[in-house]
């Protein structure tokens, strides 16, 4: 068993998103990542896609996910599922910090644009 201090957040290196890989590739995971990450208000991941699945777990906030095309809100407390290759943005459309998890079903996530151009992220 290793254990690893997760106590600070990597600086906002997206415009208004903070992140921190809690466990992945660099921890020596395969098959599975989990990521922390804090939205500013008004603040959105881009729009993106990825090759596996990813469950969102929502610890405190509000926003919208869109999904598809579909706006859908969700609050803190609440679980968002997005299957894999599916179009998702997830966006702060609260007055707080949107706190997330994200679990990922592969330890190197391979995220693209929607038009299907990978977009490096600079945590990996």
């Amino acid at each position: 068993m290793t254990i690893y201090s997760n106590s600070a957040f990597f600086p906002n290196v997206l415009p208004g998103l903070a992140h921190r890989t809690r466990a992945g590739a660099e921890h020596g995971l395969e098959r599975l990542a989990v990521w922390a990450q804090q939205i500013d208000p008004q603040g959105a991941t881009p729009p993106h896609t990825h090759d596996c699945e990813e469950v969102v777990l929502i610890q405190d906030g509000e926003g919208t996910l869109i999904l598809d095309g579909e706006e859908l809100r969700f609050q803190g407390g609440d679980t968002i599922v997005v299957p894999p290759s599916a179009p998702h943005q997830i966006i702060n459309t609260g007055e707080a910090v949107l706190i997330l998890i994200a679990a990922f079903s592969t330890a190197k996530v391979c995220v693209k644009l929607p038009d299907g151009t990978p977009l490096d992220l600079p945590w990996q």
